[in-house]
């Protein structure tokens, strides 16, 4: 929590970190209460309920539809609602490579280099188990880092935690999510229809000549991108990276100079007297004056910086809980014929994010320090960093995102996978807690005080 005071007034607001942060441990609760639904009386319910069909229509047209056929609600969340969540990331992406940790080849060097080695070794793993079975599909489902459970687990170390170990986290799990847009990119796309691809390519093409013609109209950018959202999912290309493409067209840069948007504020206060002003009312000029400052205070933040501030909260809070409930309710039937044991699929998604992701984040860095690539920052000690390396092993939402298009024909695979996710994460999880608790720095009497 962040406090801007202003003579006597005080302006609160959370951080996106901290938006994460809570949804993080929303989410922990959330994927708990789903496991347990899903093996209680109540668990056919809630099975079928996520196969209701979804519509949007006018006369004959479904605009929520695939090649002709509703959506059922689960592709709802993770076609639509996730869409969101993906333009989120994108939006993320973007601020991290103009101005955050991946602006410039310094800064972002090891976490790009430990990110590299976070996906190659799980995957590697993942194929020992899988290779030449059904299973072989889901090579990426390993790969990812989930930033929201990952920095969840972190921030209930407070102020132990150095600033330099969450931005690695952060960093690195920023380029993880690259990677997993890359991998549903390129691997999870059906057969391509080519009409509706050029058609989104045109709408593609609007959007960058906005950008270009300096459109800082979010409308503008929205409605196009709802129309390239439907063209993709028409064409074959899976529908979230319209998201993460939108968001690379939206306007970093404000309609206003900060410097000019401050002198405005200046010369528009001189209006106002400076003494007491208990009981004052205002006139048309002085209420005209204060309304001026309020919109050229939205136009002073980018676009960007003001659609990723505003989906906040919908994603962590909202998105992001019900996808996992939706996802994370895997029915066990512990004892019964249709047992989901620990297969070789579980085993190969559950080793490669536990084992895989320890082993390729730590050895990568290590070899990039020996290597005199880069260097660890302030604050960063090999021992701290097994555990931010563990932490990396919490995948689950782009995880469990993969899994379900590795395996949307193949429920039982699905399950499996969704099991192995969900131990991995777990287990990571508590293993990287444990890891922090004996290796981050004690609390001081005068810190826990403050």
């Amino acid at each position: 929590m962040k406090i801007l005071k202003i003579g006597k007034i005080n302006f609160s607001f959370l951080e996106g970190s901290q938006y994460r942060i809570n949804g993080g441990i929303l989410l922990m609760g959330i994927v708990l209460l789903a496991m347990i639904i899903a093996n209680s009386p109540l668990g056919q319910a809630y099975t079928e309920f996520w196969t209701q069909k979804v519509y949007l229509q006018i006369g004959e047209f479904n605009f929520f539809n695939h090649h002709g056929h509703p959506m059922t609600l689960m592709t709802f969340i993770n076609d639509v609602l996730m869409t969101l969540f993906f333009f989120s990331v994108g939006l993320e992406i973007k601020r991290e490579i103009l101005v955050g940790e991946l602006c410039s080849i310094r800064k972002a060097l090891l976490p790009i280099i430990a990110a590299c080695g976070g996906m190659i070794v799980p995957v590697l793993i993942y194929y020992y188990f899988t290779a030449g079975t059904n299973a072989e599909s889901g090579l990426a489902i390993p790969m990812a880092t989930d930033i929201a459970f990952s920095l969840g687990v972190l921030s209930l170390f407070g102020r132990r935690v150095p600033i330099s170990l969450k931005i690695f986290l952060t960093a690195f799990a920023v380029v993880d999510d690259i990677g997993g847009i890359l991998v549903i990119a390129l691997f999870y796309s059906t057969h391509l229809d080519i009409t509706y691809l050029l058609y989104a390519l045109g709408v593609l093409f609007i959007l960058i000549s906005g950008n270009r013609m300096h459109i800082f109209q979010r409308w503008f950018y929205i409605s196009f991108g709802i129309v390239l959202w439907y063209f993709f999912l028409q064409s074959g290309v899976h529908a979230t990276i319209a998201g993460v493409i939108v968001a690379f067209t939206i306007p970093a840069s404000p309609h206003y100079e900060t410097g000019r948007y401050i002198n405005s504020i200046k010369e528009s206060i001189s209006f106002f007297p400076t003494g007491p002003d208990k009981g004052m009312i205002l006139n048309s000029d002085q209420i005209n004056i204060l309304k001026s400052i309020e919109s050229a205070s939205d136009r002073v933040i980018s676009p960007l910086q003001s659609l990723e501030d505003e989906l906040n909260g919908a994603v962590n809070y909202v998105i992001l809980p019900l996808f996992a409930f939706a996802n994370a309710g895997i029915v066990l039937n512990l004892g019964a014929e249709t047992n989901i044991g620990i297969t070789n699929l579980t085993m190969a998604i559950a080793l490669g994010l536990v084992v895989g992701k320890f082993i390729g984040i730590y050895l990568f860095t290590w070899l990039a320090i020996k290597l005199r690539l880069s260097t660890l920052s302030q604050g960063m000690t090999w021992a701290n960093l097994t555990g931010i390396s563990l932490l990396g092993g919490i995948g689950f939402t782009v995880s469990l995102f993969i899994a379900n298009l590795s395996f949307s024909n193949q429920p039982e695979l699905l399950d499996q996978a969704k099991l192995g996710v969900l131990l991995g994460t777990l287990i990571a999880g508590v293993l990287g807690y444990i890891t922090l608790h004996f290796t981050l720095p004690r609390a001081s009497k005068k810190t826990i005080k403050s």
